[in-house]
């Protein structure tokens, strides 16, 4: 979980990296195009990843007292 979890974060920072320069230098349009078509989405998916990868205290607990063993 530990590597989702640095995964998720440099794909979050990269892609808010790659929307502030795309704001800042002004680059051609067809590069904001491509910037916002790629790094918008990626930055919410990453973000939302980082958001799931941490879990409750009583889901750790549980998860250690009583495993998963299917249906």
């Amino acid at each position: 979980m530990d590597k989702l979890k640095i995964i998720s974060w440099v794909l979050f920072i990269v892609s808010i990296g790659s929307i502030l320069f795309a704001l800042i230098f002004n680059p051609a349009s067809w590069i904001v195009y491509t910037i916002a078509l790629v790094s918008i989405p990626v930055s919410v998916l990453s973000f939302g990843i980082v958001g799931m990868a941490k879990g409750n205290k009583d889901d750790e607990e549980g998860k250690r007292r009583e495993p998963f063993i299917g249906y």
